[in-house]
Parts: C-alpha cells; sequence; structure tokens
C-alpha cells in the first residue's frame, strides 16, 4: 500500500570518481555480481540524431559505452529498456582527470555468507582486489580490501 501523506522516496545511485571507470565497473560487477549497464542503444540513437560526438564513447563489451562513465547494476533491479540505466541499485564510475589524493569517505561492505570470509576474499584477490590488512577485534572478524583501481 502506498502511503500519499508524504513525498515519495528518492531514487539515488553511488557516484564513484575513478581514472579508469570501465576498469572499476568491470571489477565492481564482477565482485558483486553485478551487470555492466549497456547504454549502447541509447548513445547509438543519440549518434544518429547527432545529439552526441563519437568522441564521448568507446567501445566496451563489443558495443558503444560512454567514455567516461561506467555502471553497475543489480540484475534483479528494473532498468529503462531504452537507455539500459538501472532503476535500483547501482554505482555509476565517472572520470576524473586528478588522482586520489587521501583517504576515502565512503567505502564498500561486501558481506559473505556466514564462513565464507576467507573464499570470498580469494575470490576478489583473483579478480584484482589486495588484501590491506586482516582485523581481529573484540568486536568481530574482517578483512580489509582495496580494489585494483584504489591508487588512482
Amino acid at each position: 500500500m502506498t502511503s500519499t501523506s508524504g513525498p515519495a522516496p528518492l531514487h539515488f545511485k553511488i557516484v564513484v570518481d575513478a581514472t579508469a571507470p570501465h576498469a572499476q565497473a568491470d571489477f565492481w560487477a564482477a565482485a558483486l555480481h553485478y551487470e555492466v549497464e549497456d547504454n549502447g542503444a541509447l548513445i547509438e540513437k543519440l549518434l544518429g540524431f547527432g545529439a552526441v560526438p563519437a568522441e564521448l564513447t568507446v567501445e566496451s563489451h563489443g558495443r558503444r559505452a560512454w567514455r567516461d562513465l561506467a555502471a553497475v547494476r543489480h540484475p534483479d533491479d528494473p532498468y529503462e529498456k531504452e537507455s539500459g540505466t538501472g532503476l535500483g541499485r547501482r554505482l555509476l564510475f565517472q572520470r576524473v582527470p586528478e588522482a586520489k589524493t587521501g583517504k576515502n569517505r565512503v567505502h564498500l561492505d561486501v558481506h559473505s555468507a556466514d564462513g565464507g570470509r576467507e573464499a570470498e576474499a580469494a575470490r576478489l584477490e583473483a579478480l584484482g582486489a589486495s588484501v590491506v590488512r586482516r582485523v581481529k577485534e573484540q568486536g568481530g572478524e574482517w578483512v580489509v580490501m582495496a580494489d585494483p583501481n584504489t591508487h588512482n
């Protein structure tokens, strides 16, 4: 039942600055079992109308993609068929010219099934992530990892 007493919740995405947005999207799609968004149909349409120059695009996964943006979405969430844009859980990686200069203020905590932490850490390492440190405290245990492009 939908409430009419207040404003509807807002749709959002997490945006991550990156020097290599397509590499970041590929890593996180594999890490989270998400899908890289396919914006190819929209891009081809916009190119056909002359609305965007071809220099704003690249080929990725055998299709046109935005040069400076790449997004991943949860495979079960809705998405716009015309644009390929996810309407649910999604991460958008946008190209920035400058390298990272400080600690991230936002990070993703990835949770494995019970007893699966080490196997999941090994899977992420195989995808290119690296272990920064292993933590074992009175409050719990976890593995701090860096994605393959954290140094950027």
